[in-house]
């Protein structure tokens, strides 16, 4: 399924050949993909494309099919995953310094990168990661993107007691139960009027879930937004208590609109998640193997993308929307 232009629908491509891993690159059949609120960004122009056709998805399971030249570690018939950053150079500064998520030269899959929206798929052998046993091909492929964003973002708020966590679609469902499972205290920010999300949050172990236009119950220590909305970030920072910390997680936010200094007084600190790094990846998987997370998704066939972006632009998707070839 790829994508011409944006604010198009995405058309159907059937392909001659399947493509064929060069030097350090694997090949892979594709058994699941995760649809991200990325590729919504992409689709809808808030992110430039390529000037080439682009076939979106990040989040993909797969499963290897042929090796290229000096590829070592991996073998045919291993099930991995691949994320949304797909190759560094590692020579910039920011590789140099152990940044490679803000790598000057990064190319991201289902972006730069052909990605997860078809039957097979090419990625470079350094960023595909082996997945836990436990989570089924469905289950798994969320974990690649809303899974590791949300713990990089989850990292970053430090070690305050009590989370708040604005936007309750698929990053949210999963860092939310990480958060509860290491007794922290979740209170979940929803779309206002939606009960499905609440019940949901409140299902997973929030101890407080209403609408984002809600005042929060208790100060909060830190802050999690995911949603892609400007206006959180005003609402967040007078939710935290001096020296508290907001997270933005997201790769694109409307504007934020102007607000007293008084918000951020108080060494209140505002921070930006950027991509994410193989290490990132490695200590997820770790944990995830190691925390009975429920993955809540729905399924949709590969030819059905356009209905799976739709009902993630229009707020339909409970959990995480997954399209299987």
């Amino acid at each position: 399924m790829q994508l011409e232009a944006a604010g198009r629908p995405l058309q159907q491509v059937w392909r001659t050949r399947r493509p064929q891993p060069g030097a350090g690159q694997v090949a892979m059949r594709v058994l699941a993909c995760g649809v991200c609120r990325t590729d919504l960004h992409l689709a809808d122009g808030e992110l430039p494309l390529t000037g080439q056709p682009v076939v979106p998805g990040h989040e993909i399971v797969g499963r290897i099919e042929a090796l290229g030249e000096g590829v070592g570690g991996l073998a045919i018939g291993d099930r991995v995953g691949v994320p949304w950053l797909g190759w560094t150079c590692g020579a910039c500064a920011q590789c140099v310094a152990g940044r490679e998520n803000l790598c000057e030269n990064a190319r991201f899959t289902g972006w730069q990168i052909p990605g997860g929206y078809a039957g097979h798929a090419v990625a470079d052998a350094r960023y595909v990661f082996r997945l836990p046993e436990r989570y089924a091909d469905e289950m798994a492929a969320p974990l690649l993107c809303a899974g590791l964003i949300g713990y990089r973002a989850y990292t970053m708020a430090g070690e305050g007691r009590r989370l708040g966590i604005y936007g309750f679609g698929a990053a949210a469902h999963l860092i939310a139960q990480v958060a509860v499972q290491q007794g922290r205290e979740v209170h979940a920010f929803t779309r206002p009027g939606d009960p499905v999300a609440q019940q949901l949050a409140c299902e997973l172990g929030a101890a407080w879930a209403g609408g984002s236009d809600e005042a929060a119950s208790a100060p909060l220590d830190a802050a999690l937004i995911f949603a892609p909305v400007g206006a959180l970030v005003p609402a967040a920072l007078r939710a935290v208590r001096p020296g508290g910390t907001v997270v933005c997680a997201g790769i694109h936010m409307s504007d934020i609109p102007s607000f007293p200094y008084a918000l951020l007084w108080g060494e209140r600190r505002l921070v930006s998640v950027a991509n994410l790094t193989r290490a990132d990846s490695e200590a997820f998987m770790r944990l995830a193997a190691e925390l009975p997370l429920q993955v809540r998704t729905t399924r949709y066939a590969l030819a059905d993308a356009n209905r799976a972006l739709d009902d993630l632009r229009a707020g339909r998707v409970s959990g995480a929307a997954v399209l299987v070839p």
